[in-house]
């Protein structure tokens, strides 16, 4: 984090990423100031409301992030700048899009939790769009021009007022991770009772072992013994407000849908009530860890790993069969889990995988059979993927071995 002050004295020159966070109401110019060398601009977390003319000045910025502002259109200035390359206005109050806003070279678009009921079409003319988050609008179609996004390869649309299937998705050759619960098109007329209803008054939280975009996971333990549960669980209280993935209730439900496996964390109970969401579920062993790490700017939407992190292709063998066997599982239930990525899988020493993080899965039983089939297709692209990366880790040693070659014959397909 960088200080106006910082900012204004000269200190900060030269530099590739500035932060700006101090509830500014008007774009400092000074940072104009900085036009030869920044890359990254974060202004998020004001009350900005515009961007001038004068940011096309900004000729090296490849990325900018305003969320939690106060803009209610998307600035047109941002269309100009030559080397932009993603996009963040993430929680502010946009309900329009100018035709010419969107850069040209613009891979990276997140518009999550605005007030957005249309997209210009000018966003299926930007080939080099790969990763696109749309989920908390108001959205009631997408562009028939997103046909033409043959690079895209990760969408969020979930809990918008889509009324149909955007079938100008579903064969879109690069697309891999899809979520798009809470539509009207996607609403379920089922209600999953799979575990039973239990009180937030029953469960007493420890520490807090994880959290994302949709909830914390806390360690706890019963107030009483319960004769059919174990001793110690793990509870992810939900936020109630809408995720980049979608609603807290329909990651909930997609996660009961899924049922039981093996490799898949259990769910064992649930609480619903009106301030308190919550599902309960399995404590996983301590000896299990990350198998990869979420994306970055520059990966966009693949995986990372730990610097030095090597797999055996025996390794890579079982847990490839294992999420093989997670898909299938989860696909006979109609559910698409929207995010199977090694950062949501867990693993041990003996390359066992519990997989997680429903939260942008979505069922899609209410789908016509030649939908459904492409949405399997869209996510068996992830389940590739996911092979893709873990072989990109494999002991070079390994890479003569059959096996590793099968792999690759596998996923060229």
């Amino acid at each position: 984090m960088h200080t106006l002050s910082q900012l204004k004295s000269g200190e900060l020159a030269g530099i590739t990423r500035l932060t700006l966070s101090e509830n500014l109401t008007n774009f400092p110019m000074e940072i104009l100031s900085l036009s030869d060398s920044l890359e990254i601009l974060d202004l998020s977390n004001n009350q900005l409301k515009s961007l001038p003319q004068a940011l096309k000045q900004l000729t090296q910025l490849k990325i900018i992030f305003v969320s939690n502002n106060q803009f209610e259109t998307l600035p047109e200035i941002l269309g100009e700048l030559p080397n932009l390359e993603m996009v963040g206005f993430k929680s502010n109050k946009i309900n329009y899009i100018p035709e010419h806003a969107l850069p040209k070279k613009l891979r990276w678009l997140i518009l999550t939790d605005n007030q957005l009921t249309a997209l210009p079409d000018s966003l299926g003319e930007r080939p080099r769009l790969q990763k696109l988050a749309l989920a908390g609008n108001m959205l009631t179609a997408l562009p028939k021009t997103l046909s033409q996004s043959t690079n895209l390869e990760l969408i969020r649309i979930s809990a918008n007022q889509l009324t149909e299937c955007p079938d100008q998705l579903l064969d879109l050759p690069k697309l891999a991770w899809i979520a798009f619960s809470g539509n009207p098109f996607s609403q379920s007329v089922q209600t999953n009772q799979s575990v039973p209803v239990v009180s937030s008054a029953d469960i007493c939280l420890s520490h807090v072992l994880g959290q994302g975009a949709s909830g914390v996971i806390s360690q706890a333990t019963w107030h009483q013994p319960q004769p059919h549960f174990p001793e110690h669980i793990a509870v992810k209280i939900f936020k109630g407000e809408v995720t980049s993935d979608g609603y807290p209730r329909d990651e909930l439900n997609a996660c009961l849908k899924a049922g039981t496996h093996p490799n898949l964390v259990k769910s064992l109970a649930q609480v619903s009530e009106p301030d308190y969401l919550a599902l309960i579920m399995n404590l996983i062993p301590d000896n299990y860890s990350n198998l990869g790490l979420p994306p970055c700017f520059d990966s966009c939407t693949r995986d990372r790993f730990n610097e030095g992190f090597f797999l055996s292709i025996e390794q890579i063998e079982k847990m490839v069969a294992q999420m093989k066997d997670v898909f299938e599982h989860l696909h006979a239930n109609q559910v698409c889990h929207g995010d199977l990525y090694a950062h949501n899988t867990l693993f041990d020493q003996q390359a066992n995988i519990i997989f997680g993080d429903f939260g942008a899965a979505s069922m899609y039983h209410m789908l016509n059979e030649q939908q459904q089939h492409k949405i399997r297709q869209i996510e068996g692209r992830a389940l590739n993927h996911f092979i893709e990366d873990l072989l990109s880790v494999c002991h070079e040693q390994d890479k003569s071995n059959p096996k590793y070659i099968a792999f690759i014959q596998q996923i060229s397909v």
